[in-house]
């Protein structure tokens, strides 16, 4: 069983880092506040840097989940990187309701990220899946000649990366606990990789690189 919350107690625990990036006002804050509270944030405060804990249980070991907010304005590129080392999963968060969070990923938070960890797990998060259903934001989407990002383009999209997909609602908490069950498991899952390189002769990381940013320009020209 993944990710089962349980109550904090003096036992060591192993440490998880998921850095959430993302366009500004996309939803990262109201997913971490909603899972970590089992409750909504009413208000929205711009996040400078914010970091948040909460301890889960994984195959019965205890496993403390870091979870670290990020500011998406563009204000804070120059700092935003400074989170990045150590992380062992990134959630690529955009809302569903704006294509252009969507176009953001790859033309942006992906080629960020990828400077400084090449190599580390990602998943793509659809926010705010609950307004899909709300007659009055499709319209205004509709008055801009734009519609909601469907389910089978974000998922074309994890699918050029090799990433996982997942969409959900804070709100609602529809596929909340999925998010982050999956970071978990994607974040063990590169942590084993790691062990067994070290036995493994080391592979070209600029091929790597360039082939991983060859996939995101190929995209990107495809969504363009």
């Amino acid at each position: 069983m993944v990710g089962v919350r349980i109550d904090p107690v003096e036992e060591e625990a192993r440490v998880l880092k998921c850095v959430l990036v993302g366009d500004a006002a996309v939803g990262k804050t109201s997913l971490i506040v909603s899972y970590t509270t089992n409750g909504y944030p009413q208000d929205y405060v711009p996040t400078a840097f914010d970091n948040y804990s909460v301890l889960v249980r994984v195959d019965n070991q205890p496993i403390r989940l870091q979870l670290c907010d990020t500011a998406g304005q563009a204000e804070f590129d120059s700092l935003r990187p400074f989170s990045y080392p150590d992380t062992d999963v990134f959630l690529l968060c955009f809302n569903v309701m704006l294509p252009s969070t969507l176009r953001s990923i790859t033309e942006h938070w992906l080629p960020e990220i990828s400077k400084s960890s090449p190599n580390t797990p990602i998943i793509i998060v659809g926010t705010q899946s609950d307004l899909r259903s709300n007659i009055r934001f499709v319209i205004e989407l509709c008055k801009k000649g734009e519609q909601p990002v469907s389910e089978s383009k974000a998922r074309m999209l994890a699918e050029e990366l090799s990433a996982d997909y997942i969409e959900c609602s804070a709100l609602t908490q529809l596929n909340l606990k999925q998010v982050f069950d999956a970071a978990i498991l994607a974040a063990l899952r590169g942590k084993s990789q790691l062990s067994l390189q070290r036995f493994c002769p080391k592979e070209d990381k600029k091929s790597k690189i360039r082939e991983g940013f060859r996939r995101i320009v190929t995209f990107t020209k495809r969504l363009i």
